[in-house]
């Protein structure tokens, strides 16, 4: 736990009195008990840290380790709720293993139970979940009043209960870290990039922010998606239709970090009762205070202003400044939300209506005609966008964990722009001897027996070597001088790997594998299927490679998308 800042200040004693004993009041301090500053219990932390065993404890046969999380993070909200109120902290939670025993606990310890799945959670056949969700919620919310954060570190090959555990670094702003193993350097690079610090050399973090909104009279805020909470704060800006976390004007975010991102959802009023002046403006100003991890309180303001325009005259003007890249962030976001209280097929529903709605409003057609259907090119990319969606871990939980679909959401939730759309849809680099190295689309199609593809989905780096680069690296051409160009190619994709790895929090996992190897399926269930084992042998069909699926390729999705867009009847 470290705290930022001073504690609660020593009772001073009343004039012309004098403490008994000579005591000085500050000794007498809870915190001075528990909590010391790094260099008066530098040694000590160390030695007990280089002392920490595994715990001796038999572990019966068929039964889990005891472990009893949910009182541990219990007693350091308590401790730093007492010591230090309202001050800049943060909890570092390292959990190996599900909680098995007292509050909070997501499993039993008879391993002959299985720790819950999407499965029971659809049927309701989870005897822990709501209960501990109730438990670790509360504490999220004690340590979010108190402007602490909470930062969860695991690492275990089953479920550690994340999915009941998610409020607490998502209501206090704190750091989600899964991975496989405390002992990976993939771990250990990532924790170590926690503490990392600015030219300055001051630690790229900030604490207890508070964010207040104010706009024109023509606005009024619907709500906000991401790490914070509500501090209730009703003015006549604030909208009666919520969309996340609604119904307030300010908000509190207990950390921040310089990738901390938030999305603001804003209504135009009913513009029957107060008409919109043409050519006028509006506008929304943003006021971020915060604590510095220097110590200093700051104070950030952001205005943008933006023009009205009439939507039923002049259409190509709110067309020519659509943003398609933040609009599918943002989309993403609500879908997601929607997500963890809705069903999945209902939300996928929702989120086809609105592409359909977006695409009848600004694309240009014929009625009844799909093939006179146009995009100007502000809205030719956003349609992809949404395919890339319906297909990805956030909105299909099939073949994930509910601890892992809680990670990948969460991370969505707080990531900036450009990091949430490699999410929604991976890069994909391919590295050849017909020229440089070129971004290449996500398709079966770029699958090719000569070629390296290099795939970014934020999450995992992955190199596939094409069939004839792999049979040429087993023969160890690569290490003949006369075939130095080929070291070269497969040189090339390992160095913008490692560039990305340096940069990323948390770092990715790093793949290396072969066209046809196991470790080729987390590139096939991301691209494009435009070739399946259904149309394989289609005449007139380009080389690439093929996906076992039945989901519909994005040429299909796109065909469909068009004829329900032109339709008079939908």
């Amino acid at each position: 736990m470290l705290g930022i800042g001073k504690g609660v200040a020593p009772i001073q004693p009343s004039r012309g009195s004098h403490p008994q004993g000579g005591v000085n009041p500050s000794q007498q301090l809870p915190s001075n008990r528990f909590l010391q500053p790094v260099h008066k219990c530098d040694m000590a932390l160390t030695d007990l840290l280089g002392e920490l065993q595994k715990d001796p404890w038999p572990v019966a046969q068929g039964k889990r380790p005891l472990r009893s999380t949910g009182v541990a993070i219990s007693i350091a909200v308590g401790l730093l709720e007492c010591t230090y109120p309202n001050t800049g902290a943060r909890i570092m939670m390292f959990v190996g293993g599900a909680c098995t025993q007292g509050p909070g606990m997501v499993v039993g310890d008879e391993l002959k139970f299985p720790i819950r799945s999407h499965h029971d959670i659809e049927k309701d056949n989870c005897k822990y979940m709501k209960k501990a969700m109730k438990h670790y919620e509360s504490l999220a919310t004690r340590s979010a009043n108190n402007g602490h954060v909470i930062d969860i570190y695991s690492c275990a090959l089953d479920q550690t209960g994340l999915h009941e555990m998610k409020y607490l670094p998502s209501q206090t702003g704190g750091h989600l870290v899964m991975g496989d193993s405390f002992n990976t350097s993939l771990f250990k690079q990532t924790f170590q990039r926690v503490f990392s610090k600015d030219v300055k050399n001051e630690f790229r973090m900030a604490f207890g922010a508070n964010l207040e909104i104010k706009t024109s009279k023509e606005l009024k805020i619907q709500g906000c998606i991401g790490s914070c909470i509500s501090l209730a704060t009703k003015s006549p800006v604030v909208s009666e239709s919520e969309l996340g976390i609604g119904g307030t004007s300010q908000w509190k975010m207990c950390g921040l970090s310089p990738n901390s991102t938030y999305a603001f959802y804003f209504e135009v009023v009913n513009q029957h009762n107060a008409p919109i002046p043409q050519g006028g403006r509006g506008f929304i100003q943003f006021i971020t205070q915060y604590q510095h991890s220097s110590g200093q309180r700051r104070m950030r303001v952001s205005t943008v202003a933006r023009n009205w325009v009439d939507a039923s005259i002049n259409i190509q003007h709110i067309a020519a400044c659509f943003d398609q890249e933040s609009s599918a962030v943002l989309m993403a976001r609500m879908a997601i939300y929607r997500a963890e209280t809705d069903d999945g097929p209902d939300v996928l529903r929702w989120l086809d209506r609105m592409l359909i709605r977006l695409c009848q409003k600004f694309g240009e057609f014929n009625k009844d005609d799909p093939s006179s259907f146009r995009f100007s090119e502000q809205f030719t990319l956003y349609p992809q966008f949404m395919f890339h969606l319906r297909r990805s871990q956030f909105l299909q939980v099939f073949n994930n964990s509910p601890d892992e679909t809680s990670y990948y959401r969460h991370m969505l939730f707080v990531e900036d722009l450009t990091q949430s759309l490699i999410m929604i849809q991976p890069i994909l680099y391919a590295y050849s001897f017909n020229g440089p190295p070129e971004p290449v689309l996500l398709d079966t199609s770029s699958i090719q027996p000569d070629r390296i593809l290099l795939m970014d989905t934020f999450f995992q780096i992955l190199i596939c070597h094409g069939e004839t680069i792999a049979q040429w690296r087993k023969m160890k051409y690569q290490d003949l001088p006369e075939y130095e160009n080929f070291k070269q190619l497969l040189q090339a994709p390992v160095d913008d790997a490692q560039e990305i790895l340096q940069t990323r929090f948390p770092m990715p996992r790093y793949i290396d594998t072969d066209a046809g190897g196991s470790q080729a399926r987390f590139l096939l269930s991301k691209v494009n299927p435009s070739q399946t084992h259904n149309n394989m042998f289609s005449w007139g069909q380009e080389g690439g490679g093929h996906v076992l699926t039945d989901d519909v390729s994005l040429q299909v999705f796109m065909e469909h998308l068009k004829k329900l867009a032109v339709s008079s009847s939908s």
